[in-house]
């Protein structure tokens, strides 16, 4: 049995010291020591987001959260856009059309990235959107969005800019107040380095505003209830994941001890490594914009994609993902956000080169491990 190594973008590798967390004796929510544990936790929330704003926590996935920023923030009968890159960007139209919103779908071909230009002649055409949603990383392409720019434009609107930062948050540069993000919208098990069972939502005064006018469309996923508690503990109007919150306090003390400029900084060089790696091996990126999180890889026409993907994990334990819906046997995905270091991806890359090799694909051994380690080493020698 080989040894596992998951660098799925998400869920991510689980640092020890969450690990350990998880394993204590389990204790009690409504506890001033909880309380205490809450709020640390949330301050670094907001480091990690980039905000001063609150953030709400829900035991949920990042799709209980994207339904609850829905919800919270558009009425029934009321129009939002959506920017379609991909299947997490289209979750937004399905989650709207399911409450009774009116959704104008932005489509941009998958691998692309949407224009700011286009989100402004949007805006123009529909003076009365209540808000816009979009995607930071959409981890189904591999492509990372111009947010900063998007929310530009949305920011001298009367809508509200909402951000599915659920794979991007912590992997990518995401300044959610210099931006002018309304609604940012994160999962626990990806950057953040936790498993999956937590969400959170950063929510601006102009966010709150609109939330505030909404007649009650949620009972659990009510954000002013939810905002309500955080004045009274910091606690939580349900019973929180707090085993969760507890390992989560331990990984946002990684993050905040080595600098969120340090980790982003690192997580590019992981991206630019792996990325010279796949060149050497002469295969082509899917994502033209691609985001510092993850790769996303053709496959090449004579590799069954799925017998690909089998291979490395029967032989080497290493975990990546294929493609979804329209994608799948197309592209596979790697991972280098979080706990992933650079002998990950040396590993990655030795092992696509020989289950290539293996299944009869020309490629020089040696040639993509080659490539990425001299990524590493400029990238020390630069320091």
């Amino acid at each position: 049995m080989p040894k596992k190594r998951l660098l799925t973008p998400g869920p991510t590798q689980v640092p020890e010291a969450a690990r350990l967390s998880l394993a204590r004796e389990v204790g009690h929510h409504r506890t001033p020591e909880f309380n205490a544990l809450f709020a640390e936790v949330l301050d670094g929330l907001k480091y990690a987001f980039q905000t001063k704003n609150d953030v709400i926590v829900l035991a949920s996935s990042g799709t209980g959260a994207m339904e609850a920023a829905v919800v919270n923030v558009i009425p029934r009968g009321g129009k939002a856009i959506v920017l379609n890159g991909g299947v997490f960007a289209e979750r937004w139209a399905h989650i709207a059309r399911a409450f009774g919103i009116e959704v104008i779908e932005h489509k941009v071909e998958w691998g692309q990235a949407v224009e700011a230009a286009d989100v402004s002649r949007l805006l123009e055409k529909h003076p009365d959107a209540v808000a816009v949603f979009g995607t930071l990383m959409e981890s189904s392409t591999g492509v990372v969005h111009d947010v900063k720019s998007i929310a530009t434009v949305v920011r001298s609107t009367p809508a509200v800019f909402v951000v599915d930062a659920i794979s991007g948050a912590g992997a990518v540069e995401c300044r959610t107040d210099e931006w002018g993000i309304d609604v940012l919208v994160v999962g626990s098990q990806k950057a953040l380095m936790l498993p999956p069972g937590l969400a959170f939502l950063a929510i601006s005064e102009k966010a709150w505003r609109l939330i505030d006018r909404v007649q009650r469309q949620a009972f659990y996923f009510d954000l002013k209830l939810h905002r309500a508690k955080l004045r009274e503990g910091p606690t939580t109007p349900w019973t929180p994941a707090h085993t969760l919150i507890g390992a989560l306090a331990e990984t946002l003390r990684q993050i905040r001890s080595e600098g969120l400029d340090v980790v982003l900084a690192r997580t590019r060089t992981l991206a630019e490594a792996a990325r010279a790696g796949i060149a050497a091996l002469g295969m082509e990126l899917f994502a033209a914009r691609p985001a510092d999180g993850m790769t996303a890889v053709r496959v090449p026409r004579d590799i069954d994609g799925a017998e690909f993907l089998q291979r490395l994990e029967a032989r080497f334990g290493l975990k990546l993902t294929g493609g979804q819906m329209q994608l799948k046997g197309k592209i596979f995905r790697i991972a280098h956000f979080g706990l992933i270091d650079e002998l990950d991806i040396i590993g990655a890359l030795a092992a696509i080169e020989m289950t290539l090799h293996e299944l009869g694909h020309p490629v020089k051994l040696g040639s993509a491990v080659a490539a990425a380690s001299e990524v590493f080493v400029r990238q020390k020698d630069r320091r």
